[in-house]
């Protein structure tokens, strides 16, 4: 299961640092993501609010499950 994770703050990171424990084990990956996320996922500098780039990153590498942190 491919997981994408999208902002850079707290919420975000522990939303990943769930998902990294989950018994799914998925590939994580965050849109930009911080310090803390990099150590359990894969950081890609993205804009949380370039929705347009968001959307091609999420078709091109096909993720199963987009969650999106910032209001």
């Amino acid at each position: 299961m491919k997981v994408l994770v999208v902002g850079s703050g707290g919420r975000e990171h522990a939303i990943a640092w769930a998902c990294a424990r989950s018994d799914i084990r998925p590939a994580l990956t965050c849109v930009p993501g911080n310090g803390g996320t990099a150590r359990i996922a894969r950081n890609v500098d993205i804009a949380p609010e370039d929705i347009d780039e968001i959307v091609d990153f999420v078709r091109d590498r096909g993720f199963d499950l987009t969650v999106v942190g910032p209001e």
